[in-house]
């Protein structure tokens, strides 16, 4: 008697959905990410996440940025000749574009994180980018601020960071890293010696640990 045959091969699974960068695929809870050039509109989150990185650091009695003074001394030069902010938005949905946020000193840079569970953020609604009128769900989730700077012994020029700020809710989810490298990769595109990396580091850790920078 002839042997049964052996049952088919399975099918193979369906793939998952192309709706986000190459090389991404959702899976669990996706978060969105967006680093961008930071615009006017942005300086009342920018505020709001300078006085909670005060109160981090157990100095906000030393705080008296005020919205009006960001405003009159953030975007009196172009970006990257003096200083400059990168604002980290996070979203649970695709990016909405808009050509407010496409500035082409800096074109916008988005990744996906992939999430075992979802993320109770408390102020999404307090930081939710440009008030929700341009649609979407993203909010703003941290910044990085950053100026240019020399190494002597280089001989190059370069970048240093001043503040790197995450807010609680999303820290330990790599997006502290995120804002470093993208200041890094810019100092690369510009042509620089990198940025102070003894003095970049030690301001990063003494604003945000190193478990919330992952």
């Amino acid at each position: 008697m002839a042997a049964a045959a052996p049952p088919p091969p399975p099918s193979p699974a369906p793939e998952a959905p192309n709706d986000v960068p190459q090389g991404s695929t959702p899976r669990g809870h996706p978060l969105f990410a967006r680093i961008r050039l930071a615009h006017p509109t942005d300086v009342p989150h920018i505020h709001k996440l300078i006085h909670q990185m005060a109160v981090f650091e157990r100095l906000s009695d030393q705080c008296i940025a005020t919205e009006a003074s960001l405003s009159s001394t953030l975007f009196t030069s172009p970006p990257f000749q003096s200083f400059t902010i990168f604002v980290l938005e996070v979203s649970h949905t695709p990016f909405v574009e808009h050509l407010q946020y496409n500035n082409p000193a800096y074109p916008p840079i988005t990744k996906v994180v992939n999430l075992d569970l979802p993320i109770n953020d408390p102020d999404r609604d307090l930081f939710r980018s440009n008030g929700g009128v341009l649609g979407g769900d993203a909010c703003v989730a941290g910044f990085v601020l950053f100026f240019p700077n020399y190494s002597t012994f280089l001989a190059k020029p370069g970048f240093y960071i001043e503040d790197l700020f995450v807010r609680e809710c999303y820290r330990r989810k790599g997006l502290g890293k995120m804002l470093l490298s993208a200041v890094a990769k810019q100092a690369v595109k510009m042509g620089s010696g990198g940025f102070a990396g003894s003095l970049v580091m030690l301001s990063v850790l003494m604003l945000a640990p190193s478990s919330s920078l992952r």
